[in-house]
């Protein structure tokens, strides 16, 4: 049955669809919506209609039919509140010649719509053209072949180190070459903000809230308010309304640190808009391109705490600042964070592996309380800044000759197992060259060659990223005295300290080692040793006067715990 029977069609009614999209970049003014909309109002009065509706889509690709105001228009058509639909030409409903072909050859005829294309010279009452078939297959084949041209374009200015997407917040294009970003400052400082909230142990989903609660435009918002991007037809969340995946994604962004990262993902067709995440080496990475936001020592110290953020939190969620520096000093494994059960003010620290359980890691509890530990890392850290603010050549000198042999050290391991990796990727090559010879004259079969073979490409192409992250490693390692300087200086900052804070423990502290209590002189006796980043455990020499820590804690059960610093 004819669906037009059914349902009246407002015949009278001509929809005048008109679409723009960056691949019509050089057509110029000629296909602007506003030119297209005089047109084609122009010819639809000419062809005695007088209720005129327009549909219009700015900025999205002919290619998909995934287009908000294209589907509202066909809905209304399926209604039968229009008659008529009218484009520029065929290219305005689509470049993808099946969709589009259906709409021409089955839903419009079917339906009773009439169309009009008026470059074209289409239109669907003087009689069934030919020449529409032909028309949108050559329509296709331009969007593939400005596809292609545009991918050639973008390998070329990504490999040049020109950034190929759009400034992450907190930049903005500069106005004199707008292929490199400039810093937003409005928007640098809520990145450098939440840097620091960060630091100082706060949650993302805490960042986010107190982010919202500031009223503090998400980057979507912002964008939209300083004309970098156009508004959204519908907004699915208020301005304000930040959320942790958002502040996730800021925290992680190398960008900030003045890279570019290009080819991050591809598409598999240039008709479908998913992407997909590169393989890391296909990637293309620049530095120093642009000023950066955050420095790398920075960027690295959080990128530590978000993987040391993972399972801080108490049943009630309650974080500790410590949470992901206290190791165990026989497992190495990191200590988790409790309260007593009967006594929740009772806050501490014991070693997961030390369980009842049949696969017990480790025979002691290392167990240490909050309050104890608080005290002595305070100590212990005054203790430190003294003995930096009276002795500060001493000091340095101590810092930065750990620092060097540390470095020393790490990098002949690194040397070393570069040039292990370097010798047996050469020896697989020459074993390769064997495999061939061997198989060319008949000693080994072809299926004993394919799986010899698979298993050598699979062994080279574990050595080629090692080798990668050890030439990484190596090269970062070039940057440990300016580490080494950060550090000395972010102590001399907490000269005058009276209570810890999350900051101070993220800046100065890159873990602290709990060894099981012990019985020493009939005092029952803990040792807790404190890693500087940086500087590893220091060790003040004992000709210096700065007086040594002593901290003594009274537990439930009467007894004593004693500290002594070394």
């Amino acid at each position: 049955m004819n669906w037009t029977k059914k349902r009246k069609i407002c015949s009278d009614v001509a929809f005048l669809y008109e679409r723009l999209s960056r691949d019509d970049d050089l057509e110029g003014e000629s296909y602007s919506i506003a030119t297209q909309k005089k047109l084609l109002t122009k010819v639809a009065k000419e062809k005695g209609y007088t209720h005129i509706v327009h549909f219009f889509d700015d900025g999205i690709s002919g290619v998909t039919m995934n287009r908000p105001k294209f589907n509202e228009m066909i809905e209304q058509l399926k209604l039968g509140k229009g008659g008529a639909v009218f484009v520029k030409d065929l290219s305005r409903l689509g470049r993808n010649y099946i969709e589009v072909g259906r709409l021409i050859e089955e839903f419009f005829p079917e339906n009773g719509i009439r169309l009009v294309a008026v470059s074209d010279g289409i239109d669907s009452f003087e009689g069934e053209s030919e020449f529409a078939p032909i028309k949108n297959l050559f329509n296709e084949w331009y969007s593939r072949d400005i596809s292609k041209k545009r991918r050639i374009s973008n390998k070329v200015k990504g490999s040049s180190g020109v950034p190929l997407g759009a400034p992450p917040y907190g930049y903005k294009r500069d106005e004199k070459d707008p292929n490199y970003w400039v810093i937003d400052e409005e928007a640098a400082n809520v990145v450098k903000m939440i840097d620091t909230l960060t630091l100082s142990g706060y949650g993302t989903n805490q960042i986010a809230t107190m982010l919202s609660e500031k009223m503090i435009l998400t980057p979507t918002a912002y964008a939209v308010s300083k004309g970098y991007k156009k508004p959204l037809k519908q907004h699915t969340a208020g301005p304000y309304s930040w959320n942790s995946t958002t502040v996730i994604k800021i925290l992680n962004l190398r960008e900030y640190c003045g890279d570019v990262i290009n080819f991050k993902t591809y598409s598999i067709s240039y008709k479908s808009k998913k992407r997909f995440k590169n393989d890391p080496e296909d990637m293309m990475i620049f530095e120093n391109v642009h000023e950066p936001i955050r420095d790398r020592a920075t960027f690295e110290r959080i990128q530590e705490m978000r993987g040391n953020l993972r399972r801080r939190n108490l049943s009630n969620g309650e974080h500790n600042m410590f949470s992901g520096l206290l190791v165990c000093s026989d497992c190495g494994c990191k200590l988790g964070y409790h309260f007593n059960q009967k006594n929740p003010s009772i806050k501490y620290f014991n070693c997961p592996n030390n369980n009842k359980g049949k696969l017990k890691k480790c025979m002691s509890t290392h167990y240490v309380r909050v309050d104890f530990l608080e005290q002595i890392v305070l100590s212990e850290i005054r203790r430190l800044t003294r003995f930096a603010g009276k002795y500060e050549e001493e000091f340095t000198s101590a810092a930065t000759a750990y620092s060097k042999t540390v470095l020393e050290s790490n990098k002949r391991i690194c040397s070393g197992e570069l040039n292990s990796l370097i010798s047996r990727n050469s020896e697989i090559d020459r074993l390769f060259e064997h495999l061939y010879e061997d198989n060319a004259s008949g000693k080994i079969s072809d299926e004993r060659f394919a799986k010899l073979s698979s298993k050598y490409e699979s062994e080279q192409k574990s050595i080629s990223e090692r080798v990668e992250e050890l030439k990484k490693a190596y090269d970062e390692m070039a940057n440990e005295s300016s580490k080494t300087e950060s550090f000395i200086r972010a102590v001399k900052k907490y000269t005058r300290v009276k209570k810890l804070t999350p900051l101070m423990l993220n800046e100065l502290i890159e873990k602290i080692e709990v060894f099981q209590t012990e019985i020493v002189d009939g005092k029952r006796t803990q040792k807790i040793v404190i890693y500087y980043n940086c500087i590893g455990a220091v060790s003040i020499p004992k000709d210096v006067p700065v007086p040594n820590v002593e901290v003594t804690l009274g537990t439930r059960q009467g007894v004593e715990l004693t500290y002594i610093s070394a």
